[in-house]
């Protein structure tokens, strides 16, 4: 039986309005498990409203209180962890384990947030000029939002509105309608630590929520992760209505296995960072560039014999490693992404289509098998573009240097890695590959909360990453004051370009 889920604005549950729905489905068994209502541009007013008028009190409030209450947030979200996971595992489909990591990811960008009190501390310089003195502050922007996406339905929102609450911003959620409940719960443990009403809000929604926030004029910043085309589309539309805008688009996340890498290692590390979450992540590695035909072979050999024992199921199933995609929709794209690939003359080594669920009561989740392609070219669809699945492409490079030019001719440089023994060539890949993140016999180089993160190329449109110091800058705006107390009046004005002597 499925349940009707709300808004949550004013710091209260809100129905929806417009009459207009979207079915959640539970993936594990295909299932309507509930309705979520999508706004309309009065909803996304009413919820604006209420965030412009807790504005100049929480704005007020110092910083250290601001981080009181984000330390009893951490505390309530680490009492409620089971929970929370349960409802990701629930409406995303992820391992229930691999939904306990995500939260884990999350709390600590609210452990950074939490030191706040430092991160505003400005800049002084005593005596810029004869008894003139200059000072720097950071000051918050207003009500501001986050579009998130549904592979991540709590660590995403939780990169953006701990650190904008902190810096005194209200915030608007907008989550994925795919999976809308876990932001409803964070809204609820925001408001019994102790957080004022108003401050943050969730407005359920689609496009015409998005549009709404996009153009609507006292929203000051729009923080989005997404796919590539939306990204733009976000980034173009926000900007153009005046609005501060990070907009983290797709990847195609290439692993290079030198000849020297430990390849046990290295098959370890690909089979998590490729299939992991039904590979359903922004940092999924689903390109593997081994260096000559000998590590191809010896990396294929090791990927099929791992493939094999990959037990794919329900995520709270205890002995699941990977769950299932999450809708029929993307399920069907995915499997059109193979069928592509071996029409382009791929090898498909490994077909996930052919996976069964043998329990009855599951038959009708969105399950797909680990997928496995061999002797992929840089021309094939599915090499160009983000599948967004368990589909891992493995590339053949001649050469270290063939290796590198291959990953920075791709359009999308949001994560790489490299595994190698060489120090030297560590270095150097570090050092010359155009991606954002790097990881050097690390498969998936997520950044901890207290660095930023994000891409370069399309993988990011604007100018900030997310939250660690980047945050801090994006959510706030630079003013800088420049003092003097005079010792006499003045007799006249001046009238030249002021300067220090």
């Amino acid at each position: 039986m499925s349940t009707s889920l709300h808004h949550f604005i004013g710091g209260q549950a809100v129905a929806g309005t417009t009459g207009r729905f979207s079915s959640v489905h539970e993936p594990a068994t295909g299932a309507l498990i509930a309705r979520v209502p999508l706004a309309d541009r009065a909803e996304i007013d009413a919820a604006v409203a209420h965030a412009r008028a807790a504005f100049p009190a929480w704005s007020h409030t110092t910083p250290l209180r601001r981080a009181r209450i984000l330390f009893k947030f951490r505390e309530l979200l680490e009492q409620n962890a089971d929970r929370i996971a349960r409802l990701i595992t629930r409406e995303h489909g992820k391992t229930h384990a691999d939904a306990l990591g995500e939260l884990t990811r999350g709390i600590e960008v609210v452990e950074f947030a939490c030191g706040i009190p430092h991160l505003l501390k400005g800049e002084v310089t005593e005596n810029v000029g004869t008894r003139v003195d200059s000072h720097s502050l950071r000051q918050p922007l207003g009500v501001v939002a986050g579009i998130t996406p549904f592979n991540f339905p709590v660590m995403v929102p939780m990169w953006m509105f701990p650190v904008a609450l902190a810096c005194g911003n209200c915030f608007i959620l907008k989550p994925s309608e795919r999976d809308p409940s876990p932001s409803l719960l964070l809204a609820e443990l925001l408001g019994e630590a102790g957080l004022p009403d108003g401050v943050f809000n969730v407005v359920q929604g689609d496009k015409e929520a998005v549009d709404a926030i996009l153009e609507h004029p006292d929203i000051k910043a729009v923080s989005f992760v997404g796919s590539t085309p939306i990204a733009r589309y976000i980034y173009a539309t926000g900007t153009a209505h005046g609005k501060r805008v990070q907009a983290l688009g797709g990847a195609k996340n290439h692993m290079v296995v030198m000849p020297d890498a430990d390849l046990d290692q290295a098959a370890g590390a690909l089979m998590g960072a490729a299939y992991g979450s039904a590979g359903e992540r922004c940092m999924a590695i689903s390109v593997a560039v081994a260096i000559g035909d000998e590590v191809a072979d010896a990396l294929r050999k090791r990927l099929v014999r791992s493939i094999a024992t990959l037990k794919v199921g329900p995520g709270m199933s205890a002995d699941a490693d990977m769950g299932p995609l999450i809708s029929a929709q993307h399920l069907e794209k995915v499997g059109a992404y193979i069928a592509a690939g071996v029409q382009e003359g791929a090898e498909l080594v490994v077909d996930g289509r052919t996976l069964r669920i043998e329990d009855d009561r599951y038959a009708g989740g969105y399950y797909l098998g680990a997928t496995l392609f061999d002797h992929v070219t840089a021309g094939m669809s599915i090499y160009r573009e983000e599948i967004f699945g368990p589909v891992l492409c493995l590339l053949r490079a001649r050469s270290y240097a063939e290796a590198v030019e291959l990953i920075n001719a791709h359009e999308f440089g949001n994560g790489t890695a490299i595994f190698t023994r060489d120090g030297d060539a560590a270095r150097e890949f570090a050092h010359a590959i155009e991606v954002g993140m790097v990881g050097i016999n690390v498969p998936i180089p997520v950044p901890m909360a207290f660095h930023s993160f994000g891409g370069w190329k399309h993988s990011l449109f604007g100018d900030h990453h997310m939250h660690g110091p980047e945050g801090v800058r994006f959510y706030t705006r630079l003013k800088t004051i420049t003092t003097r107390w005079p010792t006499g009046i003045r007799s006249a004005a001046d009238f030249v370009m002021p300067t220090m002597d």
